[in-house]
């Protein structure tokens, strides 16, 4: 991140920010297309080792994109509750800043299984199962953080 964060008593330590990527659902992965126009897209993923795993097709817009510019920002919003009355929202958010790529073999395999222990965790043998049936149909994004930022409003 370029820029320091405007309202520094919002700012979250490492582990706060860290603890967000670990228990988040789902994150916005934003990218730039070949004409330099944003675009984002709200994706799966799971983190582990200080890096993010996004399961994906074989090709695609996403891909393509990708490719050509490997350099993103991934957005996970935590917890949230809206204040109507003081017009405002509590908030939870981290901001990664990285470069993706493609991987392959076990690494992808080990990801794949990640996925599935945290969205179907109750279907580990079937989602061993499914990994084995789609895995050379399935392609695997590591995205490699260099910088996040997490902030908050909790009162």
């Amino acid at each position: 991140m370029n820029k320091p964060l405007r309202k520094q008593d919002r700012k979250f330590n490492d582990d706060e920010s860290l603890e967000i990527l670990r228990k988040g659902e789902y994150g916005v992965l934003s990218m730039c297309t070949d004409d330099n126009s944003a675009y984002g897209v709200p994706v799966n993923y799971t983190f582990a080792n200080n890096d993010i795993f996004i399961h994906c097709a074989m090709e695609g817009a996403k891909i393509d994109y990708l490719r050509n510019n490997n350099k993103v920002s991934f957005c996970v919003v935590g917890n949230t509750q809206l204040l109507p009355e003081k017009f405002s929202t509590l908030y939870e958010s981290v901001i990664v800043f990285g470069t993706t790529s493609e991987i392959d073999g076990e690494e992808k395999r080990k990801a794949l299984i990640q996925l599935i222990e945290k969205y179907s965790s109750e279907y580990i043998d079937e989602g061993l199962k499914y990994i084995d049936r789609a895995l050379d149909k399935t392609n695997m994004i590591k995205l490699s953080i260099q910088s996040f930022c997490g902030k908050g409003r909790k009162e």
